[in-house]
């Protein structure tokens, strides 16, 4: 094995190991961490094999915006931090038993989809020029539907998230009644009433 097979084969591993830390561990904010990890050594593959531009999107956007997403969604929401149990349920095993045959059938797909497939690394070729001359020119359509399809979801969450839209919305509250006069206040009992001989009684 040459030397960058050694250090894609080590960040794969790292990657892979901080991936099974991030569901195993049951504080959350551990699993962010881990996920930070496990997100950085992918950025870190990205750059063995030449993609720099894919590596920084990788960087800014998953590290640098989802995370920290994540991160204040749990402070915002005051999810507990530390060990919760309602992370550890019952279902422990059937997850882990579905996210193995999952993971064996892409495994397996992709084995003999690209078992034969060879490309050379060269330098350039995951470039910001090349990828956008990828993208602009003959993946452009699906990029379009995609943009269309997450601009549905933008306004989906938007639509969920507020409470003042769609069937279940409050009524429209009435508007204010009147409210009477104020009342003239009691006199004290230490304040004299006005009589005759008084300012008040003339």
């Amino acid at each position: 094995m040459t030397g960058p097979e050694i250090v894609f084969s080590l960040l794969g591993v790292v990657a892979v190991g901080s991936a099974i830390l991030v569901v195993t561990t049951r504080q959350l904010v551990h699993a962010a961490l881990w996920l930070v990890v496990s997100f950085g050594a992918l950025a870190g593959g990205y750059l063995v094999l030449t993609a720099e531009f894919v590596a920084w999107v990788q960087v800014l956007i998953y590290v640098g915006a989802v995370v920290v997403l994540l991160l204040f969604g749990i402070m915002l929401t005051r999810a507990p931090i530390g060990e919760s149990a309602e992370l550890d349920s019952g279902n422990r095993w059937a997850a882990l038993a579905v996210a193995v045959a999952t993971a064996s059938v892409l495994v397996t797909v992709m084995v003999m989809g690209f078992h034969d497939a060879y490309t050379p690394l060269r330098a350039g070729g995951g470039s910001a020029e090349a990828l956008g001359a990828s993208v602009f020119r003959t993946w452009v359509l699906p990029f379009e539907v995609l943009s269309v399809l997450l601009l549905a979801a933008l306004i989906g969450a938007i639509v969920l998230s507020r409470s003042d839209i769609g069937p279940g919305a409050p009524e429209d509250e009435p508007p204010p009644r009147d409210e009477p006069p104020p009342r003239d206040e009691p006199r004290s009992e230490a304040e004299p009433e006005p009589g005759p001989g008084r300012e008040g009684g003339r």
